[in-house]
């Protein structure tokens, strides 16, 4: 079963390199400890406010992924710059993929 966690958050202009480079480092970190995410988009909805959407392939991974991930570093920074941090989490129910 295919799920989707949102993450959406704000975070002050001038942070925007910022957020960027520590959601990589964050990306980088979680793919190497846990199986996952498969795909993941970041979406910036005006100056200040992000969402962040992660495909995860298995339930078990996310939770696990969940469950460690407040402990790595690189949680801690990519969180540091990020303010109003609301997520939420559902299965995939529908998918349209177009080719390019």
């Amino acid at each position: 079963m295919t799920l989707i966690r949102t993450t959406r958050f704000t975070a002050e202009p001038a942070d925007a390199d910022t957020v960027l480079e520590r959601r990589a480092k964050l990306l980088e970190a979680i793919r190497s400890a846990y199986d996952g995410p498969t795909e993941t988009r970041l979406v910036r909805v005006d100056e200040r406010t992000w969402v962040d959407m992660w495909r995860w392939d298995s339930p078990e991974t996310l939770r696990a992924a969940l469950a460690g991930a407040p402990g790595l570093p690189e949680a801690a920074a990519a969180f540091a710059v990020a303010r109003d941090v609301t997520a939420e989490q559902g299965d995939l129910v529908d998918e349209d993929v177009w080719a390019r």
